[in-house]
């Protein structure tokens, strides 16, 4: 453990599984104090039981905006200290043609993808700006940089993801904020339950999937760049991955 983040204070939403509770992990054994934020409390309580005194659960319901607004005020309290990094982690996938799918599941997603993700981000900022520090990283996709075929609508969330990250970014840069995303291929996390079998299938078979761990030691590369240094999309892929 070189304990890059020592004395840093993290906040991680969608961090009671998957990618979130690989980065949580990460940033604890890096030495942050981990305000793990999920709406799964019982969950929540005990991995953070299990992750020991530096990480912090948190309840939010990001569908819920005046819980979400809450945050930044919650973390503090919660850690002792102002938050300064916050990985904008949560998400849900849909995969599937467009001509067959749910609107309702579409703005559910959409919900969470986009507009909690960016609620997320407003009520933090403000801190960080007066503060002149601050990281915000977004779990994005590869997908949000490259039309998926196959997902057409969560292709679409996250390139609206990667348009606020970047206009944003120039906005706060002269605050000593730094923001950017990690843009992961295909990973072995319960977001691709709904993958068809024999994709999913093929996919472990032909190693066209990661871990959870690989993205998180991504994101970690991202915040331990001198503070000059910006990160501003990290792809990540599995190298049999053809795009």
């Amino acid at each position: 453990m070189a304990e890059l983040m020592k004395g840093k204070v993290a906040a991680v939403t969608g961090a009671a599984s998957g990618i979130g509770l690989e980065c949580a992990k990460t940033l604890l054994t890096e030495g942050a104090t981990v305000v793990l934020v999920d709406r799964a409390a019982d969950r929540l309580n005990t991995l953070c039981a299990e992750l020991g005194p530096m990480a912090k659960p948190l309840v939010v319901d990001l569908m819920d905006g005046a819980q979400v607004d809450g945050m930044a005020a919650a973390i503090e309290a919660l850690a002792g200290a102002p938050l300064d990094i916050l990985h904008a982690n949560a998400g849900a996938y849909i995969g599937g043609p467009a001509a067959e799918g749910d609107p309702d599941a579409w703005d559910r997603m959409l919900h969470l993808n986009i507009n909690a993700a960016f609620r997320s981000v407003r009520a933090v900022l403000p801190g960080m700006i007066e503060r002149k520090t601050g990281d915000i990283i977004f779990t994005s996709s590869v997908a949000g940089v490259v039309p998926v075929v196959w997902e057409p609508i969560y292709t679409a969330s996250k390139f609206a993801v990667q348009a606020f990250l970047h206009a944003t970014r120039r906005q706060v840069s002269p605050h000593g904020i730094r923001m950017g995303a990690v843009l992961p291929g295909p990973v072995v996390t319960a977001l691709l339950d709904d993958w068809p079998k024999a994709k999913m299938e093929e996919a472990l078979a032909n190693g066209s999937l990661m871990q959870p761990k690989e993205v998180a030691e991504a994101v970690l590369f991202m915040l331990s760049r001198p503070r000059n240094v910006v990160i501003r999309d990290l792809v990540i892929l599995p190298n049999s991955v053809d795009l």
